[in-house]
């Protein structure tokens, strides 16, 4: 009997840390951006300079 009281204790300590690092994650604005993650794929990737090195000669 002594376990499930433990096991209880225990779950209701890690659930606390879940809902207060929920609630962290709120206030700081972490999810305030609710639309772009959902067209995020929709956009091409910029596509990013390489500068070349004397070293190095890029072919086709």
């Amino acid at each position: 009997m002594s376990v499930i009281v433990l096991l209880i204790a225990v779950s209701v300590l890690v659930a606390s840390g879940f809902l207060i690092a929920f609630l962290w994650s709120v206030k700081s604005g972490q999810m305030d951006d609710d639309y772009t993650p959902s067209i995020r794929m929709l956009f091409d990737d910029e596509v990013k300079d390489i500068k070349q090195s004397p070293n190095k000669k890029i072919t086709n």
